[in-house]
């Protein structure tokens, strides 16, 4: 199991746009499809990885419980599914809707959105505030499979507190840590 940490893309960065095609929906979403009035997390996360399959029940959690305060969800698959066809669209499909996934999930064919926002891992998560600036990137937590700490999603739940509460984001920003993106 690979353990790739995050690239940790500039705090402030202007979030990149995108439109892609959404494997539930069969709809294209953009950034701006599914912005929050608080904020916007993206997570570039696949259907493989035993690190993203350790933290999905949480992220569904996370999501459920910030979509209602005005966040803005989405996850974004960029494997490569020709080397990795188990990351494939309709794997993707069947994954969101086992796990209930509460936003869209993204397919990120070319790998153009990945490589806009300096993904290098799965699960790596970004959060913008409510002018699209990147205020939190890197870690859910500090659980990772086999290591015995229970899933909270501390690290990105007191980011968004952050942002309700109109506070400093806590510091340090720790990388996610998982497997690497898997590039054509």
């Amino acid at each position: 199991m690979a353990r790739t940490p995050s690239n940790m893309l500039a705090l402030n960065t202007k979030a990149p746009k995108f439109e892609l095609l959404d494997t539930v929906s069969e709809n294209m979403i953009s950034f701006n499809d599914v912005k929050g009035e608080k904020g916007t997390v993206v997570m570039f996360i696949c259907n493989h990885c035993p690190f993203v399959l350790h933290v999905n029940e949480e992220i569904v959690r996370v999501a459920n419980d910030y979509r209602v305060m005005g966040f803005g969800f989405v996850a974004i698959s960029s494997n490569d599914v020709e080397n990795y066809p188990q990351d494939g669209p309709e794997f993707m499909y069947e994954i969101a809707d086992k796990n209930d996934y509460p936003f869209p999930y993204l397919y990120d064919e070319t790998q153009e959105v990945a490589g806009s926002y300096d993904a290098a891992c799965t699960p790596d998560f970004y959060l913008f505030d409510n002018a699209d600036y990147l205020v939190y990137r890197g870690q859910l937590d500090n659980s990772r499979p086999g290591n015995g700490i229970p899933l909270t999603g501390r690290s990105l739940r007191e980011a968004m507190d952050a942002i309700l509460g109109n506070r400093k984001i806590p510091e340090p920003q720790k990388p996610s840590i998982g497997c690497n993106i898997k590039w054509k």
